[in-house]
């Protein structure tokens, strides 16, 4: 039960990376050669920009929305991005995510981004919620297992935590 009126829960889980993979299958189909799909933030790429490059792409900072901490050149590729600082409600100065582990029914906590990094940006927009809600250790352990994943993690603290297939600079 929801206490206030007008509060609601939402199941757009992998909405966005299922919307994108189908606008790429479409622009594909009618010959775009290269391309790239923004379904509000989660990405998918083929081909390469008109000038041969692959597409580069910025991974956001939690703490500053209009920045990116990183950035990743990719072709054939997708990236999810899930994490506390676009939906979340603060009360008495406490920030509370919009995701919530179902173990607790309560807001998850420690993690405040968690990108992946996949061929397909459905699996990409499935997996960024689950990894955040297993939190950083069992997240990791989960991605290191599948090998055409990656993963970062950035924490409450600002910390980054990558999968083994991924070296920052």
């Amino acid at each position: 039960m929801l206490k206030e009126k007008g509060m609601r829960l939402g199941f757009g889980g992998i909405g966005k990376g299922y919307a994108a993979e189908m606008a790429k299958a479409l622009l594909k189909k009618e010959g775009v050669e290269g391309g790239i799909v923004n379904a509000s933030g989660d990405l998918c790429t083929w081909g390469n920009q008109p000038n041969g490059k692959p597409w580069t792409i910025g991974i956001v900072n939690p703490d500053q929305k209009h920045l990116p901490f990183s950035y990743l050149d990719i072709t054939d590729m997708a990236i999810a991005t899930s994490g506390n600082y676009e939906k979340y409600v603060e009360i008495e100065g406490i920030k509370y995510s919009h995701t919530i582990n179902p173990k607790t029914g309560l807001p998850v906590t420690g993690i405040k981004s968690v990108t992946i990094i996949s061929p397909n940006a459905e699996i990409a927009d499935a997996m960024a919620t689950p990894v955040t809600i297993m939190g950083i250790s069992a997240g990791l352990n989960m991605i290191n297992q599948i090998n055409y994943l990656a993963c970062i993690i950035i924490d409450d603290n600002n910390k980054i935590f990558t999968s083994k297939n991924i070296n920052i600079r």
